[in-house]
């Protein structure tokens, strides 16, 4: 079995910049001009795209193989910036070269491009070839690294991992040595934990097999729990001074005091009634995340269930209390949770999945984890700025939601150094948004000066609107149906080149094609745009047993996230829980108790969306190649009031 196809595409875009770096260096021997100097800076920070249309742009002006060189270099900068398209579409304007290093670097990218395209025995076979001839060490380096990078996407973790070990024979210097093995970390990490099993009980050399057993503990614990604490303990009396130690380092290893959890702990939760599904949603959310960790606890936890709507919550908590509940997890509903917050003793800690209200204080002992659109909004905010851009439109609903979007995104985005120049609300349930989109976009304006000449000249002229030229992209907070019309109306008014950010909002689930969002990018749980590896399995196997809760996935993920989240609380000193790396997001603790969720991040392609790497993620690295209401919106809904 292959890895999954958006999880090889999110591997390459990782690992691409690390295993690429050298090609800007090494440049065939050509000489740097000037404009060359300035595109590796642009590397340098990280700005894959404006690179890349350096490179390119340099190549137009050349002829031979002094324009293949540079616009080589140019697809390597787009794969940084994991836009396979564009790199494809320029790689087909080079032909193979015959021979020397401008083969070196064609096969290279040929070969990351195939990886990118989920197709690595294309890949190998580019690579293969290369594989036999007398490299000089770098090339020899970037291509072995590759050659691992193929056989991890065919799920043959033992060949990549002794390709990985043989590798550090062509490196020269510690740095490299330690950056080549963050990459095969990487690449194991993406690994199904069955094949890693597998690999390792036929493995006989102890470094490989050091390598497979850390990643199946990594892999099937997430990194966290007692499951990873107690089994680092025990692969370290295995495999002493075994080259993984180095890696461990840069890991969260909790300490002998993050082993305790909590005896029996409630799940406060509707389950009967109008938001019952959602309840029922998250309780099985909570119990898979259970039942995968109580196999590395030696007295396993008991958790007891009360419905809500069965009582009221404060009779809930309290009859949990009684019967020896040690942590409470719950209620879900805004107004239970406001409700529980206002008992004058919660003599046992409570993590609710919903936010108070801001101008109720949380009593002591009272943590607070919500599925909040408003991170999503910020979120965007951050992503855009990553991906700079520094000057946004909005269109946002005309309702409370659509309110609560522009408040979030508005001031994260400003704080961050950008502008926001216009926004425009619309009305949710229209078909047309014309009116909304050419006021946003200046183009009413830019009819009304046709106009105004028109009548000054007397007579027809030529005229095609032109929209504002000072928007480096838009902020779209819409869902699926509203989304999908006004992309396509962006489109129709002059605007659709212009990136589109969005939030989980966009993306339904609801069985229709969504090709009418392609190239939108939205901020959503990992759960649902690539699961780490601990869970990949999760969301196939809870839509085969809840077929019905298909769209109320993201539930499930919080629910996963929730049962985490109280062995950390329930050990954290004062200063907090450590980040948390969860099915819906790296999850992080603020002063008022609110645990936040920081995004993954999708695009729309070919109507499916696709995960998108961290903003920057390698910049480091490139910087030196050789460095280490009362009813749930249905999820169509963000928010449970």
């Amino acid at each position: 079995m292959q890895t999954p196809y958006r999880t090889i595409r999110l591997l390459v875009v990782i690992v691409a910049p690390m295993i690429l770096a050298a090609c800007a260096s090494t440049g065939g021997g050509f000489g740097g001009s000037q404009g060359e100097r300035r595109a590796e800076s642009l590397t340098q920070s990280g700005r894959f795209d404006d690179a890349a249309g350096t490179y390119i742009g340099l190549a137009a002006a050349k002829i031979g193989p002094e324009r293949d060189r540079l616009t080589l270099l140019a697809v390597e900068q787009w794969l940084f910036a994991g836009d396979g398209r564009r790199a494809r579409n320029a790689l087909r304007q080079v032909p193979a070269p015959e021979g020397g290093e401008l083969l070196w670097l064609w096969s290279a990218n040929a070969a990351a491009l195939s990886l990118w395209e989920g197709r690595p025995e294309r890949a190998l076979s580019l690579l293969e070839s290369l594989a036999s001839q007398p490299l000089p060490a770098d090339h020899r380096a970037r291509v072995e690294a590759l050659r691992g990078d193929a056989w991890f996407q065919r799920s043959e973790p033992a060949r990549a991992v002794n390709i990985y070990v043989q590798r550090e024979n062509w490196l020269t210097t510690l740095r490299a040595i330690e950056a080549s093995r963050q990459r095969l970390w990487a690449g194991l990490q993406v690994v199904d934990v069955q094949a890693l099993r597998d690999a390792a009980s036929i493995s006989f050399d102890p470094i490989a097999r050091g390598w497979l057993s850390l990643a199946v503990l990594a892999n099937s614990t997430g990194q966290q729990g007692i499951g990873w604490g107690n089994g680092i303990v025990r692969w370290q009396e295995t495999f002493v001074s075994h080259p993984a130690t180095s890696v461990l380092t840069d890991l969260t290893l909790p300490e002998d005091s993050l082993l305790n959890y909590p005896r029996q702990i409630a799940l406060l939760l509707p389950l009967s009634g109008n938001s019952a599904a959602a309840g029922n949603a998250i309780k099985n959310g909570f119990l898979g995340s259970y039942f995968s960790a109580v196999g590395g606890i030696d007295n396993q936890q008991e958790i007891r269930i009360y419905d809500v709507n069965d009582g009221g919550v404060s009779n809930a908590y309290q009859q949990a209390v009684l019967d020896g509940a040690e942590y409470v997890v719950g209620p879900l509903l805004r107004r239970s949770v406001s409700e529980l917050a206002s008992e004058l003793l919660l003599p046992v800690p409570v993590l609710s999945l919903n936010y108070l209200p801001d101008n109720i204080p949380p009593p002591p002992g009272f943590s607070q984890f919500a599925l909040s659109p408003e991170d999503e909004a910020a979120s965007a905010a951050q992503r855009a700025v990553d991906d700079h851009g520094l000057t946004a439109v909005a269109l946002v609903p005309a309702n409370d939601w659509g309110r609560r979007m522009l408040s979030s995104f508005a001031p994260a985005f400003e704080g961050l150094g950008g502008t926001l120049l216009d926004y425009q609300n619309y009305e949710p349930n229209a078909q047309d948004f014309s009116f909304e989109i050419e006021n946003l976009m200046g183009l009413s304006q830019s009819t009304q000066r046709y106009q105004r000449l028109r009548a000054n000249i007397g007579g027809p002229l030529q005229f095609d609107p032109r929209r504002r030229q000072d928007v480096d992209f838009i902020f779209l907070a819409a869902d699926s149906r509203a989304g999908r019309l006004i992309k396509s109306q962006l489109k129709f008014h002059y605007s659709g080149e212009l990136p589109v950010y969005s939030t989980s909002f966009i993306y339904s689930m609801d069985g229709r094609s969504d090709s009418d969002l392609n190239d939108v990018k939205f901020a959503d749980a990992p759960w649902i745009i690539s699961p780490p590896a601990w869970i990949a399995d999760y969301p196939e196997i809870y839509g085969e047993y809840w077929p019905t809760e298909r769209r109320l996935s993201r539930l499930h993920a919080m629910g996963y996230d929730a049962y985490h989240l109280v062995g950390a609380l329930f050990n954290a000193g004062e200063y907090g829980i450590e980040e948390i790396v969860g099915a819906t997001g790296r999850l992080f603790q603020t002063t008022d108790g609110r645990v936040h969720r920081k995004l993954a991040w999708a695009q729309f392609e070919r109507g499916e969306p696709v995960a998108l790497p961290e903003a920057n993620q390698f910049q480091d690295e490139l910087g030196n190649p050789d460095a280490p209401g009362d009813v749930p919106m249905d999820w169509s809904g963000p928010s449970f009031d």
